[in-house]
């Protein structure tokens, strides 16, 4: 659905994205994530046709940018951060409006599936001039969604929302995934893209890393397990040491931390070795990392478990 090719922006002596390839398929929610300044609202508009490249190429839903930018615009729907929406109008009419600069063939119906499918529907007469920032970020997504278009960019889609509507919006990108359409979602909110994406980015001007979550987090930091004891001995941590597929042990209060490289086929003879040596266990986990200590290492700031 959209494929580039060594894609850049240049803005005078300032390169904004440089040598972007990437590829996001049909049902992919696909994760673009990086700090302000980082170059993502760029890659989004020109992926979108809304401004054209200085170097390499891409393709979005079958057309390349640069060449058939109409026929482009027609098959993508975008939420900007700062949507813009026209307040004297109720949301009704305001979706109405938009309708029909796509071409969209049944309005009324299309309008009325998409107030409904985001909770505004019992307020669809108000102007949209009253309506919270929430709502209005709702309304934008239903504007987004008219022309049922192919490839979907979404641009911190929850932002401000309440946690309720915030989970309306999630499942509603997933029944999107599910129709077939490719997502874009940029978004500050990592443990949403965490729980929302199949692959991610981290992206600063160039791609930092592209994988699943869970790959990346595999790459940056593999696996470790804890072991919470009545006690810890140092003679504990140099009995795991010495035993195959360790490949760190660390002493953290009255836990033991274990880098594994197969905890599901480690963990039994660390169990015996450690009970063995008279350690009383009381409970073993695996640590978590999440995809914001992956950002967070990417983008070259310190990692909290480190610094804790």
């Amino acid at each position: 659905m959209i494929v580039t090719e060594r894609l850049g922006k240049r803005f005078g002596d300032l390169q904004a994205v440089e040598d972007l390839t990437l590829r996001v398929n049909a049902g992919e929610v696909f994760g673009f994530l990086g700090p302000n300044g980082a170059g993502k609202t760029t890659t989004v508009r020109m992926l979108s046709a809304l401004i054209g490249p200085t170097s390499g190429k891409a393709w979005v839903a079958g057309c390349e940018v640069g060449k058939q930018d109409g026929e482009l615009r027609r098959k993508v729907g975008i939420l900007t951060e700062s949507p813009g929406l026209y307040d004297r109008l109720s949301a009704e009419r305001n979706l109405e409006f938009f309708a029909r600069l796509y071409e969209v063939a049944d309005v009324a119906g299309q309008v009325e599936r998409y107030l409904r499918l985001l909770g505004l529907w019992e307020r669809r007469h108000e102007p949209v001039g009253g309506f919270s920032k929430g709502m209005r970020q709702k309304l934008a997504i239903a504007r987004a969604m008219l022309h049922e278009p192919q490839v979907v960019f979404l641009d911190e889609p929850t932002s401000a929302l309440d946690p309720e509507a915030a989970r309306l919006v999630r499942e509603f990108i997933g029944e999107l995934k599910h129709e077939g359409r490719a997502i874009f979602l940029c978004t500050h909110n990592l443990d949403e893209a965490d729980r929302l994406c199949d692959r991610v980015a981290v992206f600063r001007t160039r791609i930092l890393a592209l994988d699943t979550p869970a790959a990346l987090r595999r790459q940056l930091f593999g696996r470790s397990v804890v072991f919470h004891l009545r006690e810890v001995a140092p003679a504990y941590a140099d009995r795991l040491r010495a035993l195959p597929g360790v490949s760190s042990v660390q002493i953290v209060d009255r836990r033991l931390v274990v880098g594994l490289d197969d905890p599901e086929g480690n963990n039994p003879q660390l169990i015996r070795t450690l009970v063995d040596a008279g350690a009383d266990i009381q409970f073993v986990g695996e640590l978590r990392r999440t995809l914001e200590d992956v950002y967070l290492r990417l983008v070259g700031q310190p990692d909290a478990a480190e610094t804790s």
